[in-house]
């Protein structure tokens, strides 16, 4: 089987508004958002390991370690599943535009075709991040 590609699009808030704050500590939000046809890519292919490699400009700025989203995805998906995930690092880290979350749900989404299986349900991926869904 070949490697299925998926982008991850940057987010750009046009307004956001902190309206309250939920039991569980998140902010409740009122926002309106666009996403750009800009964004990282993440990359997966068949594999004996699960592994991780990052380039692209920002890639020094992340680790390819447990932390990372894409990997927490991969894990939550298929606990034991193998895959080579390649991410493009383009968008910034910790800008605000939602390059994280993006990867985490780009992963997610190619990682399920991959492996053949059906996407998470939104309640699923948000236990990666309020923004994954």
């Amino acid at each position: 089987m070949s490697g299925v590609r998926e982008l991850a699009r940057a987010k750009v808030n046009l307004s956001l508004h902190v309206t309250g704050r939920r039991p569980d500590g998140y902010h409740m939000l009122d926002s309106l958002v666009v996403f750009a046809e800009l964004g990282d890519l993440v990359e997966v292919e068949p594999s004996s390991t699960l592994s991780l490699t990052l380039d692209g400009p920002f890639a020094p700025d992340l680790a390819a370690d447990a932390d990372n989203l894409v990997l927490q995805a991969a894990r939550a998906l298929k606990p034991g599943g193998t895959a080579a995930i390649r991410l493009h690092k383009s968008l910034p880290v910790a800008s605000g535009i939602g390059g994280g979350s993006a990867d985490a749900a780009a992963a997610l989404r190619a990682l399920a075709q991959l492996w053949s299986m059906d996407a998470p349900t939104a309640a699923q991926a948000a236990k990666l991040g309020a923004d994954v869904p």
